[in-house]
C-alpha cells in the first residue's frame, strides 16, 4: 500500500517497488563495514549467494553462472537510473573483466573463496565510497546489502 502522504513524483517508483522484490533502505558505510567484519554473518550470506548462483551445483561458478549476477548490478546499462543503450561488445568486455577480478587463479571458474574475497573487497570499496552519511538506496530483497541492513536492524532492535 502506498503512503497517503507520498509526493506525486514518488508514486510510480513506489508502485513498482511494491510489485518487485525490492525495498528502499537507509544505510551508510558503517552498515557495510560492520556486516563484512561480522565473519559469521558475512560467510553465511556469501555461501547462500554462491549456492544460488551455482546452478549446476559443482562448487564453482562459470562465467555464464556469474553473468546474471554481474548484469543485475546494472552499473553500465544505466545513467543516473535511466536505461541507456550500450554497445554489446563493450558490455561483454566489461563483464569479462569483472569476472576476471573474481577469478584470482585465472582458471575460468570462481570458487567460494575467490567469490568471498572479491565480494568483500567490492563491498568495502562501496562502503568507502558511501562514507558515513546515511543514504537511501533501493535494494533487492536477497542482496548482500539488504542483508547488511537487516543485520544492523536486528542489532538495533536487540539493543533497544
Amino acid at each position: 500500500m502506498l503512503p497517503q502522504n507520498a509526493p506525486i513524483s514518488q508514486l510510480p517508483v513506489m508502485a513498482e517497488l511494491e510489485q518487485s522484490r525490492m525495498s528502499v533502505e537507509v544505510l551508510d558505510g558503517a552498515t557495510i563495514v560492520n556486516f563484512v567484519e561480522d565473519e559469521e554473518a558475512f560467510t553465511v550470506s556469501i555461501r547462500d549467494r554462491f549456492a544460488h548462483l551455482d546452478t549446476d551445483q559443482d562448487g564453482l561458478l562459470s562465467y555464464a553462472e556469474m553473468l546474471k549476477e554481474l548484469q543485475s548490478l546494472r552499473v553500465f546499462e544505466t545513467h543516473f537510473g535511466i536505461d541507456v543503450k550500450r554497445d554489446p561488445e563493450e558490455l561483454a568486455r566489461v563483464y569479462g573483466s569483472l569476472f576476471e577480478q573474481f577469478d584470482h587463479d585465472l582458471n575460468g571458474r570462481v570458487d567460494l573463496e575467490e567469490f568471498k574475497e572479491e565480494t568483500k573487497q567490492m563491498m568495502l570499496a562501496m562502503a568507502n565510497g558511501l562514507g558515513f552519511l546515511p543514504v537511501q538506496m533501493v535494494l533487492e530483497e536477497d542482496s548482500l546489502l539488504k542483508k547488511a541492513v537487516e543485520r544492523e536492524s536486528a542489532f538495533a532492535s536487540a539493543a533497544a
